[in-house]
Order: structure tokens, then C-alpha cells, then sequence
């Protein structure tokens, strides 16, 4: 057992794996993870699952044979992704049971083409989670104004959620009241309040967003800054009347989710977003080669339950001419955009080896 690792992990942050692939299945990278480095979860995206589908043969066969059935590419991918996510559904099974159902989750995203049409996005999440038969499988839905919609009704029906694309403390906040509101329903409705979710905070892309323009005192600040205000405003949160009346009567905690916290600048600490945004009762997502990197020489910097000094930070960026909340918002839409493009780019490596098989 990794002890840099461990440490995070007994902080109380839990560590996930940003990536699923057929061959870490079947060679036992994933087990190992579990085993050495802390892993209790893992996240997925369709950019992830164009890279495995497209970068080998793993599943070949299986396409032949769904194609041969008459799927269609999407009906394909999604055959494909719950195959894999079923088996890490199983491999973390016992850590879901062990913290009573609040970790030990792997990760399941709509098509990004329905985050502008709620009524298809709460069909579809409601529809994948019944098919891959795993409580402990998270239905991606990201925090769009659609999205907000479908969150809430597709809390209220049970159904866990990974609200992905949030970017800012206020778009946080939202995904965190429509979480709520689903489950203050499912308590007026007589229904069992105790349905998980995690708010995903997107943090790197920040940085990215201003390299070319941001002053060299202000370089890579940023996403930690705005990781740290939201991680205040969700101890806030769950500290307040409202957070305490849910749990009260069994609801549970939305944890705060670090995402996208593998470094973009190369002038940076390749584990600026790790080091600096641990903190109890979140989790951070980490790609393969953070989780590597952490396990070799990651030191973890508790975040203070104020956000330390987010605010100044941001404030310096403001003085600076960055206007945080008109870039929180761009972020999201390009977000949104890049997701729908790398979902095309999976429909048509499927249809390519369609046609091949």
C-alpha cells in the first residue's frame, strides 16, 4: 500500500482513477490500483472511451457481434461502455458496501447531445442505470440549465449522479439545489431520501483558459483558487439548516468532487490540482499518470474550511482584468461543445469498425 496515497485517502479525500479501459480489466491494473494506491472509484467520458475503442482491438469482437444484432453505434457504445463499467461496478462492490454505499462508484455519461433537452437526458440517465443493473454506477448528467432539470427529476427517481461541467462556485451551488430539491420531494413523496450523488469541479481547464495572458505572479493560481471557494461554499452548505433538516431525516451528503485535476501548464507542479485541493469528505479524480505521479511524490495541502486565501487570489485576477464569472460560464458552454465533439469523434470510430467487422 502506497503511503503518500494512503494518507490522502485517510484524510478522508477519496481517490479515483479518471480512466476505464478493457485491458486494465482484464491485465489487473484496476485491482492494483485498488490494492496499492487507494483507488475506491473511477470516472469515464466518451473522449476516454474513444481512446480505448479506437487505440486497440479490445473491442473488436464485441462490435462485430453487436452490429451482426442491429445496433446502431450509439446502442453499441453504450453496450460496450456498461461491459466494462459492470466489472468495476463488481471490483469496487466491496468498499460500496463497507462505506455504506457512500463510495465505490464508477461513472456512466449520457450522450453530451442531450445536455440542451432535459426530458430526453432524464429518459435516457433513468434507462442506463436500470440496464447496467449496478446501484453503485453513477449516471453522468452535466450542469447545464437543462441539465439542472434532469438532475433533480432523475435524483427524485433514485438514480444516482455524477453532475459533470460545473466550473464555478455559483454553478456548484445550482447542481447542489437541484440535488437537494429532488430529494426534499422524495421525502414529501414518502420515498427513501438516501440516494448518492458528487458534484464534479472541473479546475485545470482554468488555467489553460488564461495561460497566454496572465501575469507571471498570477501563473497557475487560478483553479486552486476557484477549487477552494467552492470546497468553502460546500462547507457551508452542508453545514446549514437546509443540508441539516435533509440529513436528519436520512438524506445523504453531495460530496464535492475534484475533476480534471491533471496538470495543462508545463511550467507547473505536475500535482498542483492534488496537492492543493485535498480535503475530508470530497473526492479527487485523478488521471493515470497523476495517480502515478502522487504515489511517487505528492505531499497533500489540506484545504482550510474558509477556502484560505481563494478570495484573494481571485481578486487579484479581477484587478487584473479577468472576469471570472463571464469565463466560469464560456467554460461551461466550450465544455459542453468539446464533449459533444469527442462524442462524435466515438460514434464514428465505432461506425469505422462497424464497417470493418
Amino acid at each position: 500500500m502506497n503511503e503518500r496515497n494512503r494518507t490522502l485517502h485517510d484524510l478522508g479525500q477519496s481517490i479515483w482513477v479518471d480512466n476505464i479501459t478493457r485491458s486494465m480489466l482484464d491485465d489487473g491494473t484496476l485491482s492494483r490500483y485498488v490494492e496499492d494506491f487507494s483507488v475506491t472509484g473511477l470516472t469515464s467520458n466518451p473522449t476516454i472511451f474513444d481512446k480505448a475503442i479506437a487505440g486497440g482491438t479490445d473491442y473488436d469482437a464485441q462490435i462485430g457481434e453487436l452490429a451482426e444484432a442491429g445496433h446502431d453505434p450509439e446502442q453499441i457504445f453504450f453496450e460496450l461502455a456498461m461491459a466494462d463499467l459492470r466489472r468495476a461496478a463488481d471490483l469496487f462492490g466491496e468498499t460500496h458496501l463497507r462505506t455504506d454505499r457512500v463510495d465505490g462508484f464508477v461513472s456512466l455519461e449520457v450522450s453530451p447531445l442531450l445536455a440542451d433537452d432535459a426530458a430526453a437526458t432524464i429518459e435516457q440517465a433513468v434507462d442506463l442505470h436500470a440496464r447496467a443493473e449496478r446501484e453503485n454506477l453513477f449516471i453522468k448528467i452535466p450542469g447545464t440549465e437543462a441539465g439542472l432539470t434532469a438532475i433533480e427529476e432523475v435524483i427524485f427517481r433514485g438514480v444516482p449522479v455524477n453532475v459533470t461541467l460545473l466550473f464555478s462556485r455559483e454553478q456548484y451551488l445550482a447542481a447542489a439545489d437541484a440535488y437537494m430539491k429532488g430529494v426534499e420531494r422524495r421525502i414529501e413523496a414518502g420515498l427513501n431520501p438516501a440516494v448518492e450523488s458528487v458534484a464534479s469541479l472541473f479546475v485545470s481547464r482554468w488555467d489553460a483558459a488564461v495561460i497566454e495572458d496572465v501575469p507571471g505572479e498570477l501563473r497557475a493560481k487560478l483553479g486552486v483558487a476557484v477549487g477552494r471557494r467552492a470546497y468553502a461554499a460546500y462547507r457551508e452548505l452542508i453545514a446549514s439548516d437546509r443540508s441539516q433538516r435533509l440529513a436528519n431525516q436520512g438524506a445523504r451528503t453531495q460530496r464535492l468532487l475534484m475533476a480534471s485535476t491533471g496538470t495543462k501548464d508545463p511550467e507547473a507542479s505536475d500535482l498542483l490540482y492534488v496537492e492543493n485541493l485535498a480535503a475530508p469528505n470530497t473526492v479527487n479524480t485523478m488521471p493515470e499518470n497523476t495517480l502515478h505521479a502522487f504515489a511517487d511524490h505528492g505531499v497533500a495541502h489540506v484545504i482550510p474550511a474558509d477556502g484560505g486565501e481563494a478570495e484573494q487570489v481571485l481578486a487579484a485576477y479581477g484587478e487584473a482584468g479577468f472576469d471570472v464569472d463571464a469565463l466560469a460560464a464560456r467554460l461551461q458552454s466550450e465544455g459542453k461543445d468539446s464533449f459533444a465533439d469527442s462524442w462524435h469523434s466515438l460514434i464514428d470510430s465505432i461506425t469505422r469498425q462497424t464497417a470493418a467487422a
